[in-house]
C-alpha cells in the first residue's frame, strides 16, 4: 500500500506542469467558499491560463487557486482503510483555515475522497483538535496543477474495525468483546433460604478481570483473574477465584462416523471438541442463619466436551467433569470433591451487547473427615441463569445491566437444614479496557 502510493506521489511530481504554481495558503481570503452542498471540484474542471494564447518573450503569471473544499456532511462517502492517506495541502477556508486535509486517492478514477485533518467543533469549523484512531498519512508535495486533474470529494475519515466516526471526525466505539475486559459492579441480591422462610436483604459487589485469545487454528484460550463477589448486609459472605483458565478446540476429522443403510446409504460424522479447564484458589464463604462454613478448593482439574460452539469458538454449549482437592477451613482437613457440569455462554449479537448463561453444576464430597451434624458425603448442586446487555458507554468503556438468578441445594453445612436457596440478582457493571471484537467489521453508517 505505501509502494501504491509514492508511486501516485511520484507520478504526479513527473507530470507537473511547467508554469509554476502558487500554494495553497498564499490563496486570498476572500475566496469565494464552497458550501456542504456546493459542487466540488470536478475531473474536468477547467484550468486557467493552460490553453490562453501566449505571446513570444512574455512570462504569464499563473492565477491563484481559487477552489475552495467543502466539508463533508452525514451522507458523505467514507473513506476506506485500504491503501495509504496522503496529507494535502489546499487553500484555507473559513471552516477549515489551516487548509490541512487528508485524502485518499483512486489513480485509475482520479478521484480522492478527502476529509479535514483536524476535528470540527458543533458549527462545522475546525478545532485544535487533530483526528484519533487514523494511520499516519504520507507527506508527499502534490502540486495544485496536478490536484486540479483530480475530482476532490468531500469524505469522512476512516475508522478501525468496530469503531464509526461522524462527519465531525469524532470517533465513537460500538463493538465491545466482554470476554476481554477489566470489570467492576454492583447489584440488589436478595436470598430467600426455604428451610428458614426468610429474605436476606443483601447487595453485593464483584470485580475481575477477563482475557480471551486465539491459539493455534482450531483453539481458543479464556482466562479470568481475581473473580470476586463480595455480599454485603445480612448473611454477609464471599466467593472468590484467583485464577480460571480453560480452552477450547475444534477438529477437523472426526472422533468416529455412523452409516445407516435405511434407504439411501447415508454418513454421519461425530467429532468430539475436547478442551480442558482449571480452577486455582477458589474460596467461599457461606451463611445460613447462626451457621458459618469456609472452604478453600486448591485446585480443580476438568476435562471439556463442547456439544456446540460457534464458528469463532466464543458461544459454547458444553459438559465438563473432573476432581478437584478441597480444605474444609472450618474442620480442618481436605477432602476430594468430584463435579460435573452443563453450562453455556452465548453471545447474541455481532457487536456484543447482549450476553447470556447459564450453569448446572453437581458436586459430591467424598475422603471427608466425620462431622457431627452432617451426612459423611455431602452434596451440592448449583444453578445460575444471567443475562448482561450493554446500555451505554462512557469514553468508550460500556455501562451494562445484569440481570442474574441463581439456586443452591447443599447439605455440606453441620447443624443447618439442608434445603434450597435462592437468590435474585439485579445491577450495573462497567467495564474497562473492553476492545472490539476479534470479528467486528469495519463501520457503515454506525452498524456492522
Amino acid at each position: 500500500m505505501l509502494v501504491s502510493a509514492v508511486t501516485l506521489g511520484c507520478a504526479l511530481l513527473l507530470g507537473q506542469a511547467e508554469t509554476p504554481d502558487v500554494a495553497g495558503r498564499d490563496a486570498p481570503r476572500d475566496a469565494p467558499v464552497v458550501g456542504r452542498d456546493a459542487p466540488v471540484l470536478g475531473r474536468d474542471a477547467p484550468v486557467v491560463g493552460r490553453d490562453a494564447p501566449v505571446e513570444v518573450g512574455v512570462t504569464v503569471a499563473p492565477e491563484p487557486w481559487n477552489f475552495q473544499m467543502a466539508i463533508p456532511d452525514a451522507t458523505s462517502p467514507r473513506q476506506p482503510d485500504e491503501g495509504e492517506a496522503l496529507c494535502l495541502q489546499l487553500p484555507p477556508t473559513p471552516a477549515v483555515p489551516s487548509g490541512v486535509w487528508r485524502a485518499r486517492c483512486d489513480e485509475a478514477e482520479r478521484e480522492c475522497l478527502v476529509s479535514p485533518a483536524m476535528v470540527l467543533d458543533s458549527e462545522g469549523h475546525e478545532g485544535d483538535q487533530p483526528l484519533q484512531r487514523v494511520s499516519r498519512c504520507l507527506q508527499l508535495p502534490l502540486p495544485a496543477e496536478k490536484l486540479r486533474e483530480y475530482h476532490l470529494v468531500p469524505a469522512i475519515a476512516e475508522a478501525p474495525p468496530g469503531w464509526f466516526r461522524d462527519e465531525r471526525g469524532r470517533v465513537l466505539q460500538y463493538n465491545f468483546d466482554l470476554h476481554r475486559r477489566i470489570r467492576v459492579g454492583g447489584a440488589w441480591a436478595p436470598r430467600w433460604v426455604r428451610a428458614t422462610e426468610g429474605v436476606d436483604e443483601r447487595a453485593r459487589v464483584d470485580f475481575g478481570v477477563d482475557l480471551e485469545w486465539p491459539g493455534e487454528t482450531g483453539r481458543l484460550h479464556r482466562m479470568t483473574i481475581l473473580d470476586t463477589e463480595l455480599y454485603l448486609g445480612d448473611a454477609a459472605s464471599y466467593e472468590a477465584t484467583l485464577l480460571r483458565y480453560d480452552f477450547r478446540s475444534e477438529h477437523d476429522a472426526p472422533l468416529f462416523r455412523v452409516t445407516t443403510f435405511y434407504g439411501q446409504p447415508r454418513r454421519f460424522d461425530v467429532y468430539a471438541n475436547m478442551g480442558f479447564w482449571m480452577e486455582v484458589l477458589h474460596a467461599e464463604q457461606v451463611r445460613r442463619e447462626d451457621v458459618k462454613a469456609d472452604f478453600l478448593s486448591l485446585v480443580a482439574t476438568h476435562v471439556t466436551l463442547d456439544l456446540w460452539h460457534s464458528r469463532d469458538l466464543a458461544s459454547y454449549v458444553r459438559v465438563r467433569t473432573g476432581p478437584s482437592v478441597e480444605r474444609d477451613l472450618t474442620n480442618a482437613f481436605y477432602t476430594l470433591v468430584p463435579g460435573a457440569a452443563l453450562e453455556g455462554d452465548f453471545t447474541l449479537d455481532p457487536n456484543g451487547f447482549h450476553h447470556v448463561l447459564f450453569g448446572v453444576e453437581a458436586q459430591k464430597v467424598v475422603l471427608a473427615q466425620r462431622v457431627e451434624g452432617r451426612p459423611p458425603s455431602p452434596e451440592r448442586l448449583r444453578l445460575r441463569a444471567g443475562y448482561e446487555v450493554i446500555a451505554l458507554a462512557i469514553n468508550d468503556q460500556p455501562v451494562s445491566l445484569t440481570l442474574d438468578g441463581r439456586g443452591t441445594w447443599r447439605d455440606d453445612l453441620a447443624n443447618a437444614p439442608a434445603g434450597w436457596e435462592w437468590s435474585a440478582q439485579a445491577g450495573l457493571r462497567f467495564s474497562l479496557w473492553a476492545p472490539a471484537r476479534r470479528s467486528a467489521p469495519t463501520s457503515h453508517g454506525g452498524k456492522g
